[in-house]
């Protein structure tokens, strides 16, 4: 995928300090490492990060995104779309998160509260916005994370990424959402499981995503007249 696409990557690792109160749940320690050793587990020389869920299609340049002047602020978080509380988006880091000791402080910060099951409950987003009187968040343009449970379909059209976030009324599954969601995924998915097929050699595979494929574009007009209520009708 890396030769077909153009693009390099790297597997990378970090010991728990035993100093440190550990997670218990897959998740959590997936979220605490999101966002406590930022400063260890990347090189010096890198000048900043830009973290992207697994679940956001985008619809734009991300250079616009790594340049983008953060005010000598360590961190960037998209702001709370229609005052939620939860924030799942791109996190930011730069040589400014070194100087000034913003892991350190982010793990001591950490320490003190972790202990408390019911504090941190999302880690990644939480605990920047506990200590953000000290390590100072950038916000974001809120185009950069669009989440139909939260935002709503009127800034849909502005969206330069869409995360197929949890549904709290619906429990929609996210496959589910995003052929509803999204316009593209459509064709995202039928290259995906086109060149999933191709490195596996899986012809029978191949043949399912074209046929599925045919199958949704057939369907096309006569659903999309009712995908366009359903979807005014998830912002009520």
């Amino acid at each position: 995928m890396a030769h077909e696409y153009g693009f390099d990557y790297a597997l990378i690792t970090y010991k728990w300090p035993t100093w440190l109160h550990k997670q218990k749940e897959k998740q959590r320690i997936i979220w605490a490492y999101k966002i406590l050793f930022l400063d260890v587990i990347f090189p010096v020389s890198l000048e900043k990060v830009i973290f992207a869920d697994a679940d956001q299609v985008v619809r734009a340049d991300m250079g616009e995104l790594y340049d983008m002047d953060l005010k000598g602020r360590p961190l960037a978080y998209t702001p709370f779309c229609d005052n939620n509380k939860e924030v799942d988006g791109y996190r930011f880091w730069r040589q400014k998160f070194r100087e000034i000791v913003a892991g350190d402080n982010l793990r001591v910060f950490y320490e003190s509260v972790s202990k408390d099951p019911n504090s941190l409950s999302n880690l990644d987003q939480d605990l920047p916005n506990y200590a953000q009187h000290t390590e100072p968040i950038f916000s974001l343009p809120q185009e950069w994370l669009w989440c139909e449970s939260w935002c709503g379909t009127a800034t849909k059209s502005k969206a330069k990424t869409i995360d197929l976030c949890n549904n709290p009324m619906t429990k929609e599954p996210k496959l589910q959402g995003a052929k509803r969601i999204v316009s593209e995924w459509p064709d995202l998915d039928l290259e995906a499981r086109t060149f999933t097929a191709k490195i596996l050699r899986d012809e029978s595979e191949l043949q399912e995503a074209v046929a599925s494929d045919k199958s949704q574009g057939s369907q096309g007009d006569e659903s999309s007249v009712e995908e366009l209520d359903l979807e005014s009708k998830s912002e009520l």
